[in-house]
């Protein structure tokens, strides 16, 4: 006799259900991959690369330092470095020895999933380099390639500016 007798309705049971949960999980992975906020076209909080890097006066994609220096005020780009998803590049703001404040001035940005991680992990990472007055920040969970870039990048801007 054959081994699916049409006799057996509890294995005809199991096999539809295996298939109609095969068939869900085929359909979920199918959703989109952004969220509502940035399908819509909202803004992210984080500026972007192209404007800060304009607004700031270093050519774009250069590695190294740039500093201006007015009244114990110093301004310095740290290297770019290249991650998996892009390269970062951070500028910091030192006054009379102490960091105060720090830019990204690239980071992941060509798709709307490396925005979202952007838009809450430069933030963070930015709260905790001014918090530690250094690079030795945690890593942001989930954006672990940004947050070495951002840490490198971070480090070589305050090296370059004798912090």
């Amino acid at each position: 006799m054959h081994a699916l007798k049409k006799s057996r309705p509890l294995r005809r049971i199991v096999l539809a259900s295996a298939a109609t949960v095969s068939g869900m999980v085929l359909l979920l992975s199918l959703k989109p991959h952004t969220s509502p906020a940035l399908a819509v076209g909202t803004r992210s909080p984080v500026p972007s690369s192209s404007a800060s890097a304009s607004a700031g006066g270093s050519s774009g994609g250069s590695s190294g330092s740039t500093g201006r220096s007015t009244t114990g005020k110093k301004t310095v780009t740290g290297d770019s470095v290249q991650t998996r998803w892009g390269p970062v590049q951070v500028r910091v703001t030192v006054k009379n020895g102490k960091l105060t404040n720090v830019t990204a001035v690239a980071y992941p940005q060509e798709n709307p999933h490396d925005q979202e991680i952007s838009s809450y992990a430069i933030p963070q990472l930015r709260r905790e380099a001014l918090a530690a007055q250094s690079a030795e920040i945690d890593t942001v969970s989930g954006a672990t390639y940004t947050s070495d870039g951002y840490r490198q990048s971070l480090q070589s801007a305050l090296d370059s500016a004798g912090v």
